[in-house]
């Protein structure tokens, strides 16, 4: 059992990035352009508005990136951070607990995207690796040949 799940992990972890991607930029989308009920129950974020414009376009960007599986390690850790500056700023000051300050979702997306920032964009990505490598595993060099 182990085996054959560990065998389908890369393809797995390829529709994790792509599902959480995809949410992430549809929040980005709602704030920006005011699509999928818009920002806070309506509207969009005013241009240039700190901080919720520039986390609308971290939202956006960083969740096309990890969707399409382009620079993955990099919009995740930004993604990451961005989640994480969202839950100790704006809804821990509320409450301690994320389901008390309204807080789950920038928990969830923070530690998701950290997860990838580590694991690498699983299967279906376009920075995935040519050649058949499993995503997170890297080419070992070839062993030097002996010489008598």
């Amino acid at each position: 059992m182990s085996e054959r799940l560990s065998s389908v992990q890369p393809h797995v972890l390829g529709l994790f990035r792509i599902v959480i991607g995809l949410l992430f930029a549809c929040h980005g989308a709602a704030s920006l352009f005011g699509v999928l009920g818009g920002a806070h129950g309506g509207g969009t974020v005013p241009v240039g508005a700190w901080p919720g414009w520039y986390a609308a376009v971290i939202q956006l960007v960083c969740g096309g990136l990890v969707l399409l599986g382009a620079g993955t390690r990099s919009a995740a850790f930004l993604a990451s951070g961005s989640m994480a500056y969202a839950y100790f700023v704006h809804h821990q000051a509320d409450a301690l607990w994320p389901l008390q300050n309204n807080g789950e979702s920038s928990a969830l997306f923070c530690w998701a995207f950290l997860l990838l920032v580590f694991t690498g964009p699983g299967a279906f990505a376009l920075d995935r690796p040519a050649g058949g490598r499993r995503a997170g595993v890297e080419a070992t060099p070839a062993a030097p040949a002996n010489r008598v």
